[in-house]
């Protein structure tokens, strides 16, 4: 059943199409130099991807505190595995606009379906540590089965993201993920997570307004 969900979800996402944000638009904040904003199709609607303008503006929901217990929610290492590297968001941008590269929110649903970073799609951690669904998985993203393994040439990349710094769920998906044979190099961590992107004031999809705990 989860399977099915992710592979109609992840069928969904990879049909989506970047579009490049032309137009002449003057803004106080901008996400860098030479790039003001730029928009993403998804689910049939283009979304705005863009900096809060307001600079007087601050948090105001969970994402404000400092302090949550460690175990479990400790500060992630920058490196977390060899060979798959750590980003940042203005990387993370890059990549969404290439059609081979998967989001992946590794956080649980309930958090997904609260708030999340547009064009992810959500794949929680704990779905990765089920060694049989390995096959499936590795196919819906792309790999093909060879002999004993899998041919990964044409397999997605992916960008896995979670709460933030302090959150496991990004890092402990990529090491499941290196257990089970997905390589290294066709993985990307974004550490800074939701709360990273937040605190740029840069576009969510909110569904619901809730606090993450």
């Amino acid at each position: 059943m989860v399977l099915k969900f992710i592979k109609l979800i992840f069928l969904v996402v990879i049909s989506l199409v970047f579009v490049n944000a032309n137009e002449n638009e003057k803004l106080v904040v901008k996400i860098g130099k030479k790039l003001p904003f730029f928009y993403i199709k998804q689910n049939g609607k283009l979304i705005k991807i863009e900096r809060i303008q307001d600079v007087g503006n601050r948090l105001s929901d969970d994402f404000t505190k400092t302090s949550r217990p460690c175990p479990p929610y400790c500060i992630q290492p920058i490196t977390i595995a060899d060979g798959v590297r750590t980003i940042g968001e203005l990387e993370l941008i890059d990549y969404v606009k290439d059609k081979n590269t998967v989001l992946i929110d590794a956080r649980p649903k309930e958090w997904y379906d609260l708030e999340s970073l547009p064009k992810s799609i959500n794949i929680p951690e704990k779905v990765t540590r089920v060694e049989s669904i390995r096959d499936n998985l590795f196919k819906i993203l792309g790999a093909k089965k060879s002999g004993d393994g899998f041919d990964f040439s044409n397999a997605k990349r992916l960008v896995v993201y979670g709460n933030g710094p302090w959150s496991p769920e990004a890092s402990k998906f990529i090491k499941n993920m290196l257990r089970l044979g997905y390589p290294a190099d066709k993985m990307l961590f974004y550490r800074d997570g939701l709360q990273g992107w937040k605190i740029l004031g840069l576009t969510t999809v909110v569904r619901k307004a809730e606090e993450i705990k």
